[in-house]
């Protein structure tokens, strides 16, 4: 899924290439994506933009008349810049967002069509989409503490949550834990106060430095290969790669359709996290430390 660095390099590049352009009209491939009703996908049609935001993991594009469509690009949805009245992708293409100058693609490469596009009116109608995470880039230290605290959650949990923190997925939450040295089923309760300061400079780094190496890798151009994995990353997609502290395999514990990467030496006193399905079909046979997993493999 987009997250944060990924969610601001679209709003910048759209920015770029759509504020101050008449949106001529919106073709739909699928029915499903557009989820409102009132106000109609037509008041859209021939409204210049005037601005493009992002909201949490949302994208927001701003119209004339104060009115704005909510994008949000779920796990496998992706925008592309294409030429004037380019056709919409056969097997993946959700909509097409028509300009005199180009034409913005939105695919779905998933069987599941998550992906969702709101038009709502106002302030007020943006505010309906706005799930109250915290934007760790624009606050402080004392304003992550008091959201990481609100609830006790483990780390991994509450840097995901959007009601906690705005922008955090899968990917980074991992890269973020990892700098931090700190265990991903930590739970927010028992850190300490030098712990708690650990993991606020990792987060604002982590998102900073990934944000401006996207944007580097960019340039003056639009993004077309936003992905959750990339090959600078510590943890995320590593999984039995080695870490690149320690040098210890990477370990990763799998629920529903996510999984958590993580380094059991560097964030976990070299014990293994119990995976919910290994784990319970293993039993007793399940390794609980980095020495018993090599000696098992040996």
């Amino acid at each position: 899924m987009p997250e944060l660095p990924d969610v601001t390099i679209y709003v910048e590049r759209l920015r770029d290439h759509v504020v101050g352009h008449a949106l001529m009209g919106v073709r739909l491939q699928s029915p499903f994506l557009l989820r409102s009703v009132t106000p109609p996908l037509t008041a859209a049609h021939g409204r210049v933009v005037g601005d493009v935001r992002r909201l949490g993991k949302r994208i927001l594009v701003g119209l004339e008349g104060d009115l704005w469509l909510v994008l949000h690009l779920m796990i496998a949805g992706r925008l592309r810049w294409k030429p004037p009245g380019a056709a919409i992708n056969a097997r993946h293409g959700l909509a097409a967002f028509d300009f005199d100058h180009g034409t913005l693609s939105l695919t779905e490469a998933s069987k599941k069509k998550r992906a969702s596009l709101y038009v709502v009116a106002g302030e007020a109608g943006l505010a309906e989409h706005d799930r109250g995470g915290y934007e760790v880039l624009s606050g402080d230290l004392d304003g992550f503490r008091a959201a990481l605290l609100r609830e006790n959650r483990t780390l991994k949990r509450a840097l995901t949550d959007p009601r906690i923190f705005s922008g955090i997925g899968n990917a980074y939450s991992d890269e973020i834990l990892w700098a931090a040295r700190l265990s991903p089923v930590r739970l927010t309760s028992r850190l300490e106060a030098d712990e708690i300061a650990r993991l606020h400079a990792a987060t604002v780094d982590t998102l900073t430095t990934w944000t401006e190496r996207l944007r580097a890798a960019v340039g003056e151009g639009f993004p077309d290969k936003v992905t959750a994995f990339h090959d600078g990353m510590a943890v995320h997609g590593r999984y039995q790669k080695p870490c690149l502290v320690c040098g210890k395999p990477i370990q990763r514990i799998r629920y529903a359709e996510n999984e958590t990467n993580y380094c059991a030496r560097c964030q976990n006193a070299d014990r293994l996290l119990a995976d919910r399905s290994l784990s319970q079909l293993m039993k007793k046979d399940w390794p609980r430390t980095l020495d018993e997993l090599e000696a098992r493999r040996g």
